[in-house]
C-alpha cells in the first residue's frame, strides 16, 4: 500500500491537516454558488498554477491523479450537448475538475497519520458514549491507501489484456480484477488480525 502524500516537499505540507480540510469543505461548498464560467476558469487556472508552482514532479503527479475525472468529464459534455447547454456543461465540468483537484491537493501536501488524527479528534464525542472509533479511523485509511492501489492493478491488468488479445477489453477483466481485489483484502485482513483486529488501544 502506498500514501497519496507527495515526497516533493511545499509550505503546505507544514500547515495543520484540520486548516486544510476545513478550507477545502468551504472552498468545495463555495464553488456550488459560483455561475459565472469566466470566475470558475480563474479559479481551474489558479489551482493549475498551484500545482505548478513546486516543480514539475509536483505538477507531473497531481495532473495524473485527475486523469481519472475524464470519463465523467465526457459524460457530462455528451450530456450537455444534447440538450444544449453547453455553457452550463462547462461550468459542470470546471466545478468538477475544481473539487477534485482541490482535494487530491490536500491529500498530496498532508500525511495521512495527520488526517486520521483530524478524523479521531472528531469523533470524541462519540467515544465519549462508548463508541469505538477505531473502525472508522482504519477504514479511511485504508480506503485511502488501496484505491490508487487497485486502480494501478486495474491498469496493469488492462495493458496485459491488450498485449495478448486483439480485442479491446470488456468484462471479461472484471472476475480476474475482482479476484486481486478479493487476495488484497485477504491480505490487509490477516494482517489487521495480527495486530488485534480493529481494537485499539488509543481507544483506552
Amino acid at each position: 500500500m502506498i500514501s497519496l502524500s507527495s515526497p516533493v516537499k511545499t509550505a503546505a505540507h507544514d500547515w495543520p491537516a484540520g486548516l486544510k480540510l476545513a478550507a477545502l469543505c468551504v472552498a468545495t461548498v463555495g464553488l456550488f454558488y459560483i455561475e459565472s464560467p469566466l470566475i470558475l476558469a480563474g479559479v481551474v487556472t489558479a489551482i493549475l498554477i498551484a500545482y505548478a508552482l513546486p516543480g514539475r514532479a509536483f505538477l507531473r503527479a497531481g495532473l495524473a491523479a485527475l486523469k481519472l475525472l475524464w470519463p465523467f468529464i465526457v459524460i457530462v459534455a455528451i450530456w450537455q450537448a444534447v440538450i444544449g447547454e453547453l455553457v452550463q456543461g462547462a461550468v459542470i465540468v470546471m466545478r468538477m475538475v475544481s473539487a477534485v483537484a482541490l482535494a487530491n491537493l490536500v491529500s498530496m501536501t498532508t500525511r495521512l497519520s495527520d488526517m486520521i488524527s483530524v478524523v479521531r479528534w472528531l469523533t470524541t464525542p462519540l467515544r465519549r458514549f462508548g463508541l469505538s472509533t477505531a473502525a472508522l479511523e482504519i477504514a479511511i485509511a485504508l480506503v485511502i491507501r488501496m484505491v490508487p492501489v487497485l486502480t494501478n492493478k486495474g491498469g496493469r491488468l488492462t495493458e496485459s489484456w491488450r498485449a495478448r488479445a486483439t480485442r479491446r477489453p470488456s468484462w471479461r477483466l472484471v472476475l480476474p480484477f475482482t479476484l486481486l481485489a478479493l487476495d488484497d483484502a485477504d491480505h490487509v485482513g490477516d494482517a489487521l488480525r495480527a495486530r488485534g483486529g480493529l481494537t485499539s488501544e488509543r481507544e483506552t
